[in-house]
């Protein structure tokens, strides 16, 4: 599946924008602040019901506005249209449709339109803390196992619940076994699919990290989890109520897991230099692409966002040499203040285009080529 038009009023600092689009490699060049990552930003809300910056809807209407409409017009390979509606109002809650119906709960929305998004923020990934690399491990396999996305979502409810109830002294030991047991029996269930992922996982990101550095370095992962060699969640969180109690939150479960990042088997944070680190997210992400598109048989958007910075040329050829594969990759999305990258990745490919320029949130198409789609 593709997108080919998306609409936008008052969504950041784009005030309205229609655009069509090719069924291959769009386009978008200007200066840092101009709206190109907005118009990325646009087309991941459409995948995942929320900004990929993780602003709060109300932050995300444009300054002057009350509020914002995006509508994306999609078509699969044998040229049926889905169409996917999101309307939001300040102080009302948001409408996302496909299909002119309404979902019941947004949650289920996810995974039908998978996508990839490469961007500056996916730092994060490495520098912070072990709850970013969790959401990176879930927003994997929240796209095509729905158990696993109500799994996670019951998980954190009793982990909520169950953290009230420790900084209530005296609460029922009856109520902390029912939460516990909830916890447990979620718990297990995305440990194990959590195993599965980083085993079928690790290879893909170790051939993308090799091809782009040219095989210049070794890279890997190391998961921990509590629940490492058969330990029962249950009693781990009963023997840990006291303890607990003290500091006010559980120290036990899945939700203190951790996927460490490792270059020549030590922690990239700490030896990895910024070109390395660079490599590392776009190999991670390139990886979670080949994931996706493998295991649910649907093509992913794939997004890059101003990625080329902080990379030498060889690792630059590198990725335009993998862009420039037409089946391993379906519709991309590339922004970027450099229109040489861009006119590398373009020459030669064969295929269908579509640039634009951008400036003060307006876009206005100033080269296209191949099929009709972006007319």
């Amino acid at each position: 599946m593709y997108l080919h038009r998306i609409s936008i009023l008052n969504y950041k600092n784009i005030k309205e924008a229609d655009l069509s689009l090719s069924p291959k490699i769009n386009c978008f060049i200007g200066n840092n602040g101009v709206g190109k990552t907005n118009l990325l930003d646009a087309v991941y809300y459409l995948s995942f019901c929320k900004s990929h910056s993780g602003t709060m809807d109300a932050q995300n209407v444009r300054h002057d506005a009350d509020f914002f409409v995006l509508h994306g017009f999609y078509k699969d390979d044998e040229g049926a249209e889905t169409d996917v509606y999101c309307g939001f109002k300040r102080r009302q809650k948001k409408q996302f449709r496909k299909n002119k119906k309404n979902y019941e709960r947004i949650s289920e929305h996810i995974g039908v339109i998978p996508l990839v998004i490469i961007s500056p923020s996916d730092s994060k990934l490495i520098q912070e803390g072990s709850e970013e690399r969790r959401k990176f491990i879930d927003g994997v396999i929240s796209q095509y196992d729905k158990r696993y996305l109500n799994a996670l979502l019951a998980y954190n409810r009793a982990l909520q619940q169950r953290n009230v109830l420790l900084k209530n002294e005296g609460s029922d030991p009856l109520l902390f076994d029912i939460w516990e047991e909830q916890m447990a029996e979620n718990g297990s269930y995305i440990y194990m699919k959590r195993v599965e992922f980083i085993d079928r996982f690790s290879p893909l990101f170790q051939y993308f990290y090799s091809f782009i550095s040219l095989e210049r370095e070794s890279v890997g992962f190391a998961y921990s989890s509590h629940l490492h060699d058969g330990a029962d969640l249950r009693e781990l969180l009963r023997g840990s109520r006291g303890r607990d109690a003290l500091i006010g939150y559980t120290t036990k479960g899945i939700h203190r897991d951790d996927l460490e990042m490792l270059l020549h088997g030590h922690p990239i944070k700490r030896v990895g230099s910024q070109g390395q680190n660079k490599t590392f997210l776009i190999a991670l992400k390139l990886a979670q692409f080949d994931f996706l598109r493998n295991i649910n048989l649907k093509m992913p958007l794939l997004l890059f966002d101003d990625i080329f910075d902080k990379l030498d040329a060889l690792r630059v050829q590198q990725i335009v040499k993998l862009v420039k594969e037409d089946n391993r990759f379906g519709q991309i999305f590339i922004s970027d203040t450099n229109r040489e990258h861009t006119a590398a990745i373009l020459k030669d490919c064969g295929g269908d285009f579509v640039i634009y320029a951008v400036d003060g949130g307006e876009f206005s198409c100033i080269e296209k080529g191949g099929s009709d789609e972006a007319q």
